[in-house]
């Protein structure tokens, strides 16, 4: 392929591509609805403050012996 097309294609319909790519990733972002998985995703470094967790709690890489997979 010769670099003048390849030029012209970056310049137009890719360029278009990636600018509707990128508005669908923002309008996913503020859907309605997603405030509340927003929220708790923020708040996952603060969910242990009081209290450390469970050693066991959601440790899913280890079988019933205690033996990691």
């Amino acid at each position: 392929m010769d670099y003048h097309i390849l030029r012209e294609f970056a310049d137009s319909w890719a360029a278009a591509a990636m600018l509707l790519v990128f508005l669908g990733a923002v309008v996913w972002a503020f859907r309605p609805g997603s405030a509340k998985t927003h929220a708790d995703t923020a708040n996952i470094p603060f969910r242990h403050e009081d209290k450390p967790a469970d050693p066991g709690a959601g440790d899913s890489l280890r079988s019933d012996d205690g033996a990691t997979r």
